[in-house]
């Protein structure tokens, strides 16, 4: 049973929140309010990385930690508690939010239209992310993931550029069609006589008792349901179309936290609630999540080496690469043998990996459209000699990106393709295609943009200053570290998923 209040993860969540009412009611000033947001932002950045360095990844330890539990409504017959923990599942992503968090608030110094409501907006959204990797009650995490979507389409539509209306509005009517999906399937598995909670540690405990006798939607319903809630945030062929409209017209800012941490709540939500809670159904359709995922790393990297628009290549790029999580989940599909953890690890780190990778390119990207005005490849060219810094934090990103041994992403896509291969030979060597079709157009990308002949106008151009710099580095070094120390992540990673390797082996040799 988990339960107790311990008051990180509740201060951790909801510090941004705080933040943002401080700075709407009393902060005055534009430069007062830039200052005060990084403060609150390195301070929720603070807060999360103390329950990740702190996290107790030792054999033995209990698996759920920082817990914050209240009983939150429990007379008229819902049964929620308002529950906040991690586990080795949760605790990177809660990282990854705090310091993805502190990078956008950093990429968003030059804002000048309305920015007391664009940071307001931006702690808003950090607060929605942050509940979504730490809620373990089912309702508290549907209320915060619908939360998510007011300051994203906000920033999008206020603070974009382009066709900002249009893609705004796309990205909320996709986002509502999962969340209903999502919806109707929290109801179902609330509503069954012998569920009737919404505590996702409770109902991932009666993971192997579930049977569809008992529920009002068959079990491969349920399944499908939350999958397809999960798939649009990710987001899956074909259900992708939003993403690279959103990217586009989205401030860096905006493009930072959508792929570095929203598209992550996707696959987090596959792991936690698909895997953690329907461990048979997803042995069952291991195949078709393994298929979707390959048509998506191939379909992602063949229409990226199409791209000619910087933000619109790195955001065909992300469904390539967030197809390799589909692929690392569908490992769980071996015929016979016992499963191990890698391929679910692989899955788990490429959310993580990606979201820093990812989070550097379009803080690159940022600085190349501020200096040069455009993002168009053909114009572009020569950047480097007048933007070293931007070139040398985008060339690092680029080979993550296609999985350059020391670097962060080699790891969990090496991750990914091993423990898939034990159930799914050929699948896994086309994906392994995507990765050679990553280099062609990373390569090609960063030819035509940092190196050749420079353009005159482009003679002047000045490099990135000490504010848009830090948060390059941030990322730089995560990235590195991570790929020369993997097990920083992968010891915790496996501590949150050897519990649902250890349920799924059950069914696959029970």
């Amino acid at each position: 049973m988990v339960e107790g209040y311990n008051g990180l993860l509740t201060a951790t969540v909801f510090l941004p929140a705080a933040g943002a009412l401080v700075l709407l009611l009393v902060v005055k000033g534009d430069r007062n309010v830039r200052n005060f947001a990084v403060l609150i932002a390195f301070a929720d950045m603070v807060l999360s990385l103390v329950v990740f360095g702190f996290f107790d990844r030792s054999e033995g330890a209990d698996r759920f930690q920082f817990v914050d539990m209240i009983t939150w409504i429990p007379d008229v017959g819902l049964n929620a508690d308002f529950l906040l923990t991690v586990d080795g599942l949760s605790a990177p992503m809660v990282a990854l939010t705090g310091l993805l968090g502190m990078c956008a608030v950093l990429a968003s110094w030059r804002i000048g239209l309305r920015v007391k409501e664009y940071f307001v907006w931006l702690l808003v959204l950090q607060t929605a992310v942050m509940g979504v990797f730490s809620s373990m009650d089912l309702l508290l995490f549907f209320l915060f993931w619908e939360l998510e979507l007011i300051p994203m389409f906000m920033l999008i539509s206020v603070w974009g550029s382009g066709r900002k209306e249009y893609s705004a509005m796309k990205f909320l009517i996709f986002t509502i069609l999962g969340s209903a999906f999502m919806l109707v399937a929290i109801v179902a598995v609330f509503l069954t006589a012998d569920v009737g909670t919404f505590n996702m540690v409770e109902l991932s405990t009666q993971a192997t008792m579930l049977t569809s006798a008992g529920l009002l939607i068959p079990l491969s319903g349920l399944f499908w349901l939350f999958f397809a809630g999960f798939a649009i945030k990710l987001p899956v062929w074909p259900v992708h179309t939003w993403l690279p409209d959103a990217h586009t017209d989205a401030p860096t800012a905006a493009s930072v936290m959508l792929a570095g941490v929203l598209l992550k709540m996707g696959g987090y939500g596959l792991l936690r609630i698909n895997v953690g809670m329907f461990p048979s159904q997803t042995d069952r359709f291991a195949w078709a999540l393994v298929l979707l995922g390959v048509v998506s790393v191939l379909y992602g990297a063949v229409v990226t080496m199409r791209q000619t628009d910087l933000k619109r290549l790195i955001a065909y790029s992300s469904i390539s690469h967030m197809g390799l999580v589909l692929v690392g989940i569908g490992s769980v599909g071996i015929s016979q043998g016992t499963l191990t953890v890698t391929g679910l690890n692989g899955a788990a780190m490429q959310l993580f990996t990606h979201g820093t990778v990812t989070g550097l390119l379009f803080l690159a990207v940022g600085l190349v459209y501020d200096k040069t005005h455009t993002r168009y490849i053909p114009d572009l060219g020569g950047l480097a000699g007048r933007m070293p810094v931007v070139a040398v934090a985008m060339l690092i990103a680029g080979l993550a990106s296609l999985g350059l041994p020391g670097l962060s992403g080699f790891v969990s896509e090496l991750l990914v393709f091993l423990g898939a291969y034990q159930a799914y030979d050929w699948p896994t060597v086309l994906a392994v295609l995507g990765i050679v079709l990553a280099a062609g157009y990373i390569l090609w990308m960063m030819e035509r943009t940092f190196f050749g002949e420079r353009r005159e106008t482009f003679d002047n151009l000045t490099d990135a200053s000490l504010v848009e710099a830090a948060p390059l580095a941030l990322m730089v070094v995560t990235i590195i570290g991570v790929g020369v120390w993997p097990t920083v992540l992968t010891g915790v990673f496996e501590s949150g998923l050897n519990p649902m390797v250890d349920i799924l082996n059950g069914v696959i040799n029970p």
